[in-house]
């Protein structure tokens, strides 16, 4: 079955039909995926995050079908381009969230609006405050954040001292012989939960999709002129084994680390309340990596 066969008639499809047909259920969601309203795979497993998302379309297009697909969501799904889509603005201020929000929103980043949806983001070089720090080498001066949306407002949920960059360790003793990796700054869908490390084997997120790293083969500690390598690599977001704030020892050979195992469990508590990682214990989480100072400089604390 496809969306044109319902089209001038009186067809429905309920959504167990929707799931049972796996033709129409990837069409549908490659579709909601077009519009920013679904994330990537179109796999044809029309399970509660693809549902959602199909409510949500239909509410946004006033179809008046609920439960059910026929005539009037098959034509609007087929011909609803994502600019005709109403966008309720969000409702951004000068305060730390808003402020990395609209940095998202500028490099044109996914910003996740909807409730129990966690924005994970790092920013290099900043302090607990908001303040700027010197971004010194093998130190937890990093900030692993955690923003969801709350009515339209950014709200940061919690944040905990990190580091986004290898430690002084495996700068000089890379694991890889093009250079330690040090991660380009962006955003990636790429970590699920799972385990990390061995002695002290715990709950982190794991990389499960390629990303982008800078290899550090001068072990200068920048990405300034570094070769970009993309990958798997075992970029995980794991603890740092309460190492002091001013040395990360061997905690991080290029993995996104809160310093403190107590700070990394609160993280872990919050983001495993996604309600996408509650509708499907595989999803696959986004991160973004933020510079400190170029999101001060482009949104300054001050501005109004």
């Amino acid at each position: 079955m496809k969306l044109q066969d319902f089209l001038g008639t009186d067809t429905k499809y309920g959504l167990e039909a929707i799931a049972d047909d796996v033709e129409l259920a990837r069409q549908i969601q490659v579709i909601l995926i077009g519009l920013s309203l679904l994330e990537p795979p179109a796999d044809g497993k029309f399970g509660p995050i693809s549902v959602a998302a199909l409510k949500k379309f239909q509410s946004l297009t006033n179809t008046t079908e609920t439960d059910f697909i026929g005539a009037a969501t098959a034509k609007k799904l087929i011909e609803t381009k994502k600019e005709d889509l109403p966008q309720p603005p969000l409702k951004l201020g000068n305060d730390l969230a808003s402020r990395i929000v609209k940095y998202m929103q500028a490099m044109n980043y996914q910003v996740f609006t909807g409730l129990k949806e966690y924005n994970i983001v790092y920013v290099e070089g900043m302090n607990g405050d908001g303040s700027l720090n010197k971004d010194y080498k093998n130190e937890f001066n990093d900030r692993r954040i955690v923003i969801e949306i709350v009515d339209g407002v950014p709200k940061i949920v919690d944040h905990w001292q990190a580091t986004t960059e290898p430690g002084a360790h495996y700068t000089y003793n890379p694991m890889n012989p093009a250079g330690a990796a040090r991660i380009q700054f962006g955003q990636y869908k790429a970590w699920a939960i799972g385990s990390h490390g061995n002695a002290d084997r715990h709950e982190a997120l794991i990389q499960v999709m390629p990303i982008t790293v800078c290899r550090d083969f001068n072990k200068d500690f920048k990405r300034s002129g570094d070769k970009l390598d993309t990958g798997l690599f075992l970029i995980n977001q794991h603890w740092g084994y309460d190492a002091p704030s001013n040395d990360i020892k061997n905690a991080s050979a290029g993995c996104l680390v809160g310093r403190m195992r107590q700070g990394h469990r609160e993280f872990m508590a919050i983001i495993k309340q996604d309600r996408r990682y509650v509708a499907n214990n595989n999803y696959v989480f986004y991160t973004t990596v933020i510079p400190g100072d170029e999101l001060v400089k482009k949104f300054p604390a001050t501005a109004r």
